[in-house]
């Protein structure tokens, strides 16, 4: 045997105790900084994470508000564009009306003869003239057109013009008291203002 084998067998607690050295005691201390870091990295990482996702909920309510609101400026276009429509449509024939309302107005100026001065002859001409225009009258009426008569009533500026003044005790002051031109409305729509004589007391 050598020497060195000797020595060996004599201490056989060498090696244990190499093998059996004690940890520094700054290695745990470093697992757990390390596992804090990571915690607070994660926690940043989350933190980050949640606000992304209050952002594009953010970004998608907008949005959503965006198309809500357009779709209402659309539904309150199409109602305007058809209202505008409807209203061309319904007085779309207005200017023909008004002609049409001058022709009836010659043929109640004709009518108003006094038909026991006329001949015979020139009676039935009156009476062809009243049967025209009863009839433009009918036609007139069909297409949405409709007379304004307020006699007694309070005057109304929307609806007729004022032309004369006169006093009648029995009647309220500002009321109608004679239509001297006959108004007309289309559709509801003043198309004349009735030329009137108002009691002035």
């Amino acid at each position: 045997m050598d020497k060195e084998e000797k020595l060996e067998e004599k201490n056989p607690q060498v090696e244990v105790l190499e093998e059996e050295k004690p940890i520094p005691g700054g290695v745990s201390e470093d697992k757990k900084q390390k596992k804090n870091k990571k915690d607070s990295k994660l926690k940043e990482e989350n933190q980050k994470l949640l606000e992304q996702i209050q952002q594009l909920q953010a970004d998608n309510q907008s949005l959503i508000d965006k198309v809500k609101l357009t779709q209402a400026e659309l539904i309150n276009y199409r109602k305007r564009k058809d209202e505008e429509t409807a209203n061309m449509l319904k007085f779309a024939n207005q200017g023909l009306i008004t002609e049409l309302i001058n022709v009836a107005d010659n043929f109640e100026r004709a009518i108003k003869l006094d038909d026991n001065d006329l001949t015979d002859e020139l009676s039935k001409f009156l009476d062809g003239f009243k049967m025209m225009y009863a009839n433009l009258m009918e036609i007139l009426k069909k297409f949405g057109v409709e007379e304004i008569n307020r006699v007694g009533e309070v005057f109304d500026p929307n609806q007729e013009q004022a032309l004369m003044t006169d006093c009648v005790d029995e009647m309220d002051d500002d009321v109608v008291i004679e239509v001297l031109l006959k108004g007309y409305k289309l559709n509801g729509r003043v198309i004349r203002p009735a030329s009137v004589k108002v009691n002035s007391k």
